[in-house]
This record gives structure tokens, C-alpha cells and sequence, in this order.
């Protein structure tokens, strides 16, 4: 009788399902094995990083860990909370941290993180509550790079085989919830875990149904099968109903990417800076954002994330203004006789970039810009386009980052067989800039010197920025406190409740 009342009075009595979707079944869930989306969504609930950003990107803050110190701009002290638990009971501590250390850099593990993790010198175990890491010298990302999860060493210290352990579709964590069940192709459901340290989620299950069709995951919202699903802006605007409207609260907010006409820099032709600033002027962003997401998406101003600690607020939106335009290719040596003439190459793998491009082609044909298009299937277009830098301009976006890199773009190093500056950008302000904030850990610094960067990047007309499309999210209006933010949605889903 004393259970029933308790069953009652937590509102455990009758199991609350939170129902998503997946567009593909994970690989691994192992969270530092994990490079698909898929897998990273679901272990995301499952496994626990030592830090993580607060609600409004602003700050980063202990997870695992209860606090943190620089000892000096090269040592992190992390401070571990200790009343955490493994899924299976187990207590979790420092020899947790060093083992998925090691284990990031062992010889028989491809990790995506290993990278990160260069200019760690070593981490040593204090106590079972203290950590201590040591940086070969002073490191932007030392905090950043112990936002993933964190494997438990009692399970993990015998396997052999890592990349191919049945610990990668059986997973245990320190997450709010556990995994229950792993139909591949069907269903993933995951159990609010009793004793996680925060408190127990008062959602007691997520189900994810793997769908791999988009119509389908559609279709399934509208029929309200599915409680929280992204939507397309063609969808909102035109496929929804008054019932849909009643039953989903609608939350827009910048998405984390955007779209850009990148040059080749080493083509005569875009050396000059004049050609680079007239096809800018010619450009009617504020059309294709109309035209492509029916005004649900924003011009984008530059490189990094709008709102985040790395934006610089005093850039101005890109100008239109294709009478000045056809007075600097006139200046560069274009006119009606000699008419500048370039191809843009970009894939069909993403839906909008290719009508997006003949938008582009024809508002530049408007001043007189002769333009051609390319469009490939996406390993191709890799492969053959990019890689090998085969092109005149490239129509393709990147992801934004609340702690952007800017080496990997922007750095003249960069620019070299499978490095991502194939765009071949070179500025010796811009890389002094960079290699300076790689040594910089006080976080107001970094964000100024970014801010910096940002400026100077846009002033190069390397790409012209384009657009950053909203993301769109249909979410039922019976969960509660879903609370918008920088950071997403998800940063309090552990006091979600579905009433």
C-alpha cells in the first residue's frame, strides 16, 4: 500500500513516454566511438561529459566534474563530484577519466577525439576525486575537450577489441537514462536511470522509431505519433493545420550551420579583391532567404555562431547594392565586352543548394556575370571538385560551433592536401590572430580576439556568407518547462514532464 501511494504521489505509476525519431539505426553507442548523428543522439542520454556549457553558451560548467581551477595557463585542476553512479551501481571516479583518456589514445582505437587531445602532456589521477591535466603548453579548447563522454573502467578494462565490443550496442553510463532496448530498424528506447546525481528525469522512457524516410517522420508528427520533430519551413507554412497548431507549440531558433560561395583563391580572376566585393554587392541575400525557407532563416554575417561569445556584433549585414557592384567590375576590368564568366559546383545531397545556386546565377546575371552550374552527387563532388580543388567557386556550408576552430578553415597551414582550407586563404593578420588564441584560456580573451578574426575573414570577401536556416521544431504542448535557449532545447529535459 505504502508503494502504491509513492507510485502515486511521484507519478511513476503509469509510465510517461517521450517519442522521438531517428533517420538511421546507431552504429556504436559508445560515445567516443560514436560519428554518425544517430549514435551521437541517443548516447548523448546515456553517457555524462566532466563539463559541459551552461543554458546560454556563455559559461562552461561542471557535469561530472562539481568545479575546475587552472592551477596555471598549462595545468586543470577538475574537482569530481561523488555522488555519481554507473548504470550498473558502480561508483564512479577519477580512474574513469584517465582509463577513456588511454583509451582515446590507444593505438587499436579510431576515435574522432584524438585529435583533440594533442596537446595534452598527461593526466594524472589525484585522488579518487581530483584530476589534474597537464597541457603541453597553453590550450584554448582545455576545457572544451572533456565535453564527451566518459567510459566506465570496471566494464571496459579487460576488452580487448574495443572498436568492435559488445560494450558498443550494451552500453552503461552515468546519463539520466539507460538503454533498455536496441531493436535495430524499429525502436531504441532508453529508461530514466533512479539514481542519477542530478535527479531522476521525470520522463520515465524515450523512445526513438527509426525512420529513415523524412516523409515519413512528417507524416508521423502530424498524426501526433511523435512528440517533439523538426519541420521544414514549406511544411510550416503550408502543410499544417489548425489541430497540428493546437497540439504543437512551434520553437524557431538559429540553427548550427550555414551556406556559403566559397572562391578558389588561386585563380587569377578572384585575386582581385574588387571582383571578390562586386559579386558580393550583387547578391540579394534577403531574396534567397524569402525564396528558399520563406523567410525562415537569416543572412549570414560571417564565420562563427550568431549570439555566441565569438560574434562580432559590430559587422554589419552584408550590403546590396549591384549598381555599385557593376562600377567594381568595371574598375577590375569586366564589362559587356569582356563579361566576368565562373562556375559554381555544388552537390544535390543538400536540397536547397542547388536551386539556391541558380538563384545565385541569376541575380549576378543581372550585372552582367556570366555563371554556370555544376551539380554532383556528393562523393563525387568531393572526390573530384573539392579535394582536388577543381573549381572556379564551391556552394557548401559548414557547421557553426559554440568554441569555433578557426585554424581548420581560415589558417594559411591549412591549405594543403586534405586540409579544409581548399579555398587556398591565406593572411598573415588573420593567421597571427589564430595561432595567438590557440595559447589563450581566459574565456573574455579568447572571445576578443575571435571577434577579431570574424571581422577580419569577412573584410577578405573569401566566401561570400550567405544564409543560416532556422531550425524549426514542432514540440507537444504537454511537455513542460521546455525552456529555448543559445544552447538548444534539450539543457533541462531531465524536469521535463509530459502532462
Amino acid at each position: 500500500m505504502k508503494l502504491l501511494l509513492y507510485l502515486l504521489l511521484t507519478g511513476h505509476l503509469f509510465a510517461v513516454t517521450l517519442h522521438l525519431t531517428t533517420p538511421s539505426n546507431p552504429s556504436r553507442l559508445n560515445p567516443i566511438l560514436a560519428t554518425d548523428a544517430g549514435s551521437s543522439e541517443v548516447a548523448g542520454f546515456i553517457f555524462s561529459a566532466l563539463v559541459k556549457y551552461d543554458k546560454d553558451a556563455k559559461e562552461i560548467i561542471g557535469d561530472l566534474a562539481s568545479s575546475y581551477e587552472f592551477e596555471n595557463n598549462s595545468t586543470l585542476i577538475f574537482h569530481l563530484r561523488r555522488d555519481v553512479k554507473w548504470h550498473d551501481g558502480a561508483p564512479f571516479s577519477a580512474k574513469d577519466v584517465l582509463f577513456t583518456y588511454n583509451l582515446i589514445n590507444a593505438p587499436q582505437v579510431v576515435s574522432p577525439y584524438t585529435s583533440t587531445f594533442k596537446e595534452v602532456q598527461s593526466v594524472e589521477v589525484i585522488d579518487p576525486y581530483q584530476l589534474k591535466v597537464t597541457y603541453k603548453k597553453p590550450y584554448f579548447k582545455a576545457l572544451e575537450i572533456w565535453m564527451m563522454g566518459i567510459l566506465p573502467e570496471h566494464i571496459l578494462k579487460d576488452e580487448n577489441d574495443i572498436m568492435n565490443s559488445s560494450f558498443n550496442t550494451e552500453p552503461v553510463g552515468t546519463g539520466p537514462y539507460r538503454l533498455k532496448t536496441l531493436e535495430f530498424s524499429k525502436n531504441i528506447e532508453l529508461s530514466a536511470f533512479e539514481h542519477y546525481y542530478e535527479h531522476r528525469p521525470y520522463i520515465d522512457t524515450i523512445t526513438f522509431h527509426v525512420i529513415a524516410d523524412p516523409m515519413t517522420r512528417f507524416l508521423m508528427l502530424k498524426s501526433l505519433q511523435i512528440d517533439i520533430g523538426a519541420l521544414e519551413a514549406m511544411q510550416l507554412e503550408r502543410q499544417l493545420n489548425s489541430a497540428f497548431h493546437k497540439a504543437f507549440k512551434i520553437i524557431e531558433e538559429t540553427a548550427f550551420s550555414y551556406t556559403y560561395l566559397g572562391f578558389n583563391l588561386r585563380h587569377q580572376k578572384f585575386k582581385d579583391p574588387r571582383v571578390r566585393q562586386a559579386l558580393s554587392l550583387a547578391l540579394d541575400r534577403q531574396e534567397l532567404v524569402d525564396i528558399l525557407f520563406l523567410g525562415h532563416a537569416a543572412i549570414c554575417r560571417g564565420p562563427f555562431l550568431p549570439g555566441g561569445p565569438s560574434f562580432n556584433r559590430d559587422v554589419p549585414l552584408p550590403e546590396f547594392n549591384p549598381k555599385r557592384a557593376k562600377k567594381l567590375l568595371k574598375e577590375a576590368g569586366y564589362d559587356a565586352s569582356n563579361p566576368l564568366h565562373f562556375e559554381i559546383a555544388t552537390s544535390n545531397s543538400n536540397s536547397i543548394r542547388p536551386y539556391a545556386a541558380q538563384i545565385i546565377q541569376h541575380q549576378l546575371k543581372k550585372i552582367g556575370v556570366d555563371v554556370t552550374l555544376r551539380v554532383m552527387e556528393w562523393q563525387a563532388f568531393l572526390n573530384m571538385v573539392v579535394f582536388p580543388r577543381e573549381f572556379d567557386t564551391v556552394l557548401l556550408g559548414w557547421s557553426l560551433s559554440l568554441s569555433p576552430d578557426p585554424y581548420l578553415l581560415w589558417h594559411s597551414d591549412s591549405d594543403k592536401v586534405g586540409g579544409f582550407n581548399f579555398i587556398g586563404y591565406h593572411n598573415e593578420e588573420v593567421d597571427t590572430l589564430i595561432e595567438t588564441m590557440q595559447g589563450i584560456v581566459e574565456r573574455d580573451a579568447l572571445a576578443q580576439i575571435q571577434q577579431e578574426i570574424f571581422a577580419k575573414i569577412v573584410a577578405d570577401d573569401p566566401y561570400l556568407f550567405l544564409f543560416i536556416p532556422n531550425s524549426i521544431m514542432a514540440v507537444n504542448r504537454n511537455i513542460k518547462p521546455v525552456e529555448p535557449a543559445l544552447s538548444g532545447i534539450w539543457h533541462n529535459y531531465i524536469d521535463w514532464k509530459i502532462e
